[in-house]
């Protein structure tokens, strides 16, 4: 399979004849759903006019406070040359605002506006409504015991790894 486009159009494992030890892996099944978060996250937001990195970047303001893009893209794990379009993006619909860093005139300190917090307030509703969608077959606590679980596992794994200078969501 070579894109998570073709891989969201595959067959469901449960309608092909898989193999059980392929269905009883846990990264395929990491992936299949991974697939799946992606296209249905992208598909909601794009209906919406909107990203998961215009929401990863309001909610780490909204949460955080301003920051330089730098920061932000640490934050965010948005790769730095990303983040300027991204920022130009939320900067354009007035959701953040860039000003001059008093101790540092060659870098912008980026503040989520009145707008961008409202903004983020009906994202934040769109996600809710899609992560419903998604684990539909869970029981409420299902849900937070997998989130606990996703969690922890991610955690683990990225206090262990060697952290690469920047990466995507």
């Amino acid at each position: 399979m070579s894109s998570r486009a073709e891989a969201a159009d595959m067959p469901h494992d449960s309608e092909t004849n898989t193999p059980d030890r392929l269905r009883r892996r846990a990264s395929r099944l990491l992936s299949g759903m991974t697939a799946q978060s992606d296209r249905l996250v992208n598909e909601g937001l794009a209906q919406v006019d909107a990203r998961k990195w215009h929401y990863a970047v309001l909610a780490s303001l909204q949460e955080h406070g301003p920051g330089s893009q730098a920061t932000l893209s640490r934050r965010t794990g948005i790769y730095r040359s990303d983040m300027v379009g991204v920022l130009n993006e939320l900067a354009e619909r007035d959701l953040v605002e860039r000003t001059p860093d008093p101790d540092d005139r060659r870098r912008n300190v980026i503040t989520i506006t009145a707008q961008g917090r409202r903004n983020l307030r009906r994202l934040d509703q769109v996600l809710d409504d899609l992560h419903d969608e998604l684990l539909a077959p869970l029981t409420p606590a299902e849900r937070d015991q997998l989130v606990r679980l996703l969690t922890r596992l991610l955690d683990h794994h990225t206090r262990r790894a060697p952290h690469p200078s920047s990466h995507t969501e």
